[in-house]
């Protein structure tokens, strides 16, 4: 496992980050302490949690396996996401964060978060009100580096001008969806991060597991995330989805690996990437992304596998010229 600088924060964190979405929830509390325990063995330092994972059941076994080793390894958690009925227990207003941060303290067993999330854009807030807090947060400790998730590029950019100009904590970590089936990052928000100087740890690299080679045109399994979840099923029920996964998964084993290493590798192979976010439901489906460090992703293998999915337009109509 290689380790990489997070941003330009100056800390390094592995080159895979295991999201623990499915602590509590898809993996009950023995499978989940044996996924952590391989993906320390494996070297990896970097764990991604949300207050919403599993009605806070992930945030607090993470905080469980992580009680020996606090400061040898690097979390994440993040506010947006209504965490009960009550209309204001939800968005990124100054008084649902310093509640939700609270809470998942508690949850997590720490001192500190090392990296907080807004968890999806607030219209209902002005920005401004979001990034004094997130900055009080750090001032007090409670938080290291703010950081976003779901956001827009023009959203990203907005709030780095205003944290620039009232010399607040800006964002320093963002996190995209992103793989081969869902590349609009790649119009902005990649560049955007290679610009500022901002680490991109982008969620979904295997597509909701449509790229592991489970899903294909003809056969599509009863069980999986696909079949078992709305949300799911809406971002990744387009049919040339699962044509073009067909494709991956039959170009990836004719050259000898495992569509789920592959597409994971794919995806740390960009430029602005700085760690793919893996997940698993158990020690097998784990292995397969583990196994993404160990593969040699070549220009020309990187070419191939891109040209599998169409490129999305350019962010402006003026491309004519060079």
């Amino acid at each position: 496992m290689k380790y990489k600088y997070l941003g330009r924060t100056g800390v390094q964190v592995s080159e895979l980050c295991f999201g623990t979405m499915s602590f509590g929830e898809d993996a009950d509390e023995e499978t989940s302490e044996q996924m952590y325990r391989r993906c320390r063995e494996a070297g990896i330092n970097f764990f991604d949690c949300a207050n919403v994972y599993a009605g806070g059941q992930s945030e607090e076994l993470l905080g469980k396996f992580i009680a020996t080793e606090r400061e040898q390894v690097v979390i994440t958690s993040k506010v947006y996401f209504p965490t009960g009925n009550d209309p204001n227990a939800r968005g990124a207003s100054r008084r649902n964060i310093q509640m939700a941060v609270e809470k998942s303290l508690r949850r997590l067993q720490t001192d500190w978060i090392d990296i907080y999330f807004i968890h999806h854009f607030d219209e209902h807030t002005p920005i401004e009100e979001t990034l004094r807090s997130l900055d009080d947060l750090v001032r007090q400790g409670k938080i290291i580096y703010p950081a976003v998730s779901n956001f827009s590029a023009w959203q990203i950019m907005k709030a780095l001008g205003i944290s620039h100009y009232e010399q607040l904590a800006r964002f320093e970590v963002i996190q995209p969806m992103y793989n081969l089936v869902k590349r609009q990052a790649e119009v902005e928000i990649l560049p955007l991060a290679q610009a500022e100087g901002l680490a991109v740890t982008p969620y979904s690299p295997l597509g909701g597991g449509l790229l592991t080679g489970k899903y294909a045109r003809e056969q599509v399994p009863e069980v999986g995330r696909l079949k078992s979840s709305k949300m799911y099923e809406i971002r990744y029920g387009e049919e040339w989805m699962y044509t073009a996964a067909t494709d991956f998964a039959e170009f990836a084993r004719s050259h000898g690996y495992t569509p789920a290493s592959l597409a994971v590798a794919w995806v740390a192979h960009h430029p602005a990437v700085t760690t793919p976010i893996i997940g698993a439901r158990n020690l097998a489906q784990l292995e397969d992304s583990l196994q993404a460090v160990e593969l040699e992703m070549t220009e020309e293998l990187y070419e191939q596998i891109s040209a599998l999915t169409p490129r999305p337009a350019v962010a402006t109509d003026r491309s004519e010229e060079r």
